[in-house]
């Protein structure tokens, strides 16, 4: 069973970027989970929310305290928050920077990738949200889902909010998988 943990802000799309992987998941003819960690918190202050992709049925509903993947959607987290908690060698780390500021993290992980996420969002939204954006160089890295079924998910998903956000939304994936590295 695959376990992704996501860091972010709220007002980031944490919890929705779980519900896409979780959808996406779906249509590639997986169980999945996707379940969000906040109380009280406000717009700014650090949430995490959590998804499971298993090829099997899923019993557990705890939250996820060895995360087999790491997306860390606000890189300002990493020096106040310990987003790193229960990770191993070989947890897969995504980092929303288009380039390692953090070098001895390269010595701590196998698989750790940079995506300029918050580049692309502030290009085609406008605005700093990387939730979907991001989830580009999750397909790209992880390969537990892929590209269309991204796109499905996110046609689903926001399917009241109109064929313009959809087209935008999938465009932002679509830049991320080819320019994370």
């Amino acid at each position: 069973m695959e376990q992704i943990r996501i860091h972010g802000r709220g007002g980031q799309g944490v919890v929705t970027a779980a519900e896409l992987i979780a959808i996406a998941a779906f249509y590639e003819g997986k169980e999945a989970q996707a379940f969000p960690n906040f109380g009280v918190e406000r717009t700014g202050a650090p949430i995490q929310s959590f998804a499971r992709i298993s090829d099997t049925r899923i019993i557990t509903r705890e939250q996820i305290y060895k995360p087999t993947v790491l997306i860390i959607q606000d890189a300002t987290l990493i020096n106040t928050v310990d987003v790193f908690a229960g990770s191993t060698p070989d947890t897969v780390v995504i980092i929303n920077s288009p380039k390692n500021k953090w070098p001895a993290l390269v010595k701590r992980f196998k698989r750790l990738y940079f995506t300029p996420a918050t580049e692309i969002a502030l290009k085609i939204f406008g605005k700093n949200i990387v939730n979907t954006v991001i989830l580009g160089a999750f397909a790209k890295h992880t390969k537990l889902v892929s590209l269309a079924s991204l796109k499905k998910a996110i046609r689903e998903k926001f399917a009241a909010k109109g064929e313009v956000i959809i087209a935008k939304n999938i465009r932002a994936i679509t830049e991320d998988y080819e320019n994370a590295n």
